[in-house]
Formats: structure tokens, sequence, C-alpha cells
């Protein structure tokens, strides 16, 4: 089983960043894949960026050139720093982790950007 914990949530100003942080403990051996992804109210769960075990990244179209998705394996951390945040990026944004053939989900952080 892997836990996460996610942190750095807030609420921000349109323009403004935020980085958010999530920490993988339990049984971390085989994790390939960590993410973010975003609810907002009343919309589905939608992706956000990837980063995969060889460094490698995706990101929403809606995201890219703002977000930047990074890992600390030796912390078995991944980031997401957000710059130039719109109020369309308001969500709960969770952070995913693919071990093996198992997805796993963070508890979630609220990012709130104001106009």
């Amino acid at each position: 089983q892997v836990q996460l914990v996610e942190s750095g949530g807030g609420l921000v100003q349109a323009g403004g960043s935020l980085r958010l942080s999530c920490a993988a403990s339990g049984i971390i051996s085989g994790i390939r894949t960590m993410g973010w992804y975003r609810q907002a109210p009343g919309n589905q769960r939608d992706f956000v960026a990837t980063i995969t075990s060889g460094i490698s990244t995706n990101y929403a179209d809606s995201v890219k050139g703002r977000f930047t998705i990074s890992r600390d394996n030796a912390k078995n951390t991944v980031y997401l720093q957000m710059n130039s945040l719109k109020p369309e990026d308001t969500a709960v944004y969770y952070c995913n982790v693919l071990q093996w053939a198992n997805n796993y989900w963070g508890q979630g952080t609220q990012v709130t950007v104001s106009s």
C-alpha cells in the first residue's frame, strides 16, 4: 500500500503562484508514474500533469507553459509548481501514483484563485 500526503494548496490572486507537494510513503517500490489531477465543483476529475520515473512529463493543454511538474525520487515526492494562476484553475488538486498496476490517490488539496 502507498499513502500519499499532499500540501501546498491555498488562496491566491490571479497571476500568483503556488507549489503543491505530495509525499509517498509505505510500500513505495515499483512506483512508476506520479501525477496531478484536479476536480472543480460539478465537474469530473481532470488530468493536469504526469511525470514518469524516467522524468518524462506530460501536461494538459490548459496548463502548458504555466505549470511545471517535478519529482524527487530520494524523497518519494512529486511537486507541481503553478504560475500565472487563473480563476479557472480553482479546484481540488489530487496527487496520483501508479505502482505496478495499482492507482493510489491523495486526499486532495484545495486551490482557490480569486479574480
